[in-house]
């Protein structure tokens, strides 16, 4: 069953100003996006529907934003077939905004390995190819998921499942979220565009856990005229239990329309 949405730009007044109307028309858009972690978080509804809570503690997913989605768009999410799993299609009327899809793996999870906290800088530079770097690690601040910081995310993307509140659970589009954190809390970023996500879950966050991700920059490189870098992200629970792994590829620098 078809899953509708009316979307929330939670970003409008961020740093990033591609989520601003004026900024986002000089790249081509009608006006500001909304953040590809809420378009990915629309679509994780369907995989909770189908698998619940198993789906938040050892599920996974991936999500490719293919075109925007605007403050107020009535945006569908759509299960489709897929070899493994269920696909997921993320539509405003005819446009296609996103396709992927979710499984349970029957693999065991990865391991965690070694990584190396980095903390953000006092002063963060501007970013570049030096800045984001293959191999460089890139850390977070500590952010606590209070209730009213849960609560208010759940209400921003209209989530129906009343799992969330009712097993005091945190929003799996909250945790993408710390993979955007990787990124602006490390540089100086201009208009900058999340373009996908492979998530494998691997513990479900709860309401007041303290999450940090630690990112290790995979790739930098130039693509049809857009900059773009690859992370491979651990998302961590306070006690550092890894929460979820992502690999996380974002436009840092876009190119302007002509």
């Amino acid at each position: 069953m078809a899953y509708q949405v009316s979307a929330y730009n939670l970003s409008a007044t961020s740093e990033n100003k591609i989520h601003d109307d004026t900024v986002a028309k000089r790249f081509g858009f009608t006006g500001a996006l909304v953040p590809g972690v809420e378009v990915y978080a629309y679509a994780c509804h369907a995989a909770v529907a189908r698998w619940g809570r198993d789906w938040l503690e050892r599920g996974a997913a991936e999500c490719r934003f293919q075109s925007p989605v605007y403050d107020g768009d009535l945006v569908t999410v759509e299960e489709t077939v897929a070899a493994e799993g269920i696909g997921l299609l993320v539509r405003r009327e005819a446009a296609t905004c996103a396709t992927g899809r979710a499984w349970m793996p029957e693999e065991d999870p990865p391991a965690m390995g070694e990584t190396r906290w980095q903390a953000p800088p006092s002063q963060r530079p501007p970013a570049s190819e030096d800045s984001l770097a293959p191999g460089l690690w890139l850390g977070t601040h500590p952010f606590e998921v209070t209730p009213a910081r849960a609560a208010e995310y759940l209400a921003a993307v209209r989530e129906t499942d009343p799992l969330y509140a009712a097993a005091g659970l945190v929003h799996p589009g909250l945790l993408l979220r710390q993979c955007n954190q990787a990124l602006v809390q490390n540089v100086v970023l201009g208009p900058w565009i999340h373009v996908g996500s492979a998530v494998r879950n691997l513990a479900a966050a709860r309401v007041g856990d303290v999450l940090t991700t630690r990112a290790r920059v995979t790739a930098n490189a130039e693509r049809k005229g857009h900059k773009i870098v690859e992370l491979d992200a651990w998302v961590l629970r306070g006690d550092g239990v890894p929460l979820a792994r992502v690999a996380h590829t974002a436009i840092w620098r876009p190119r302007q329309a002509a």
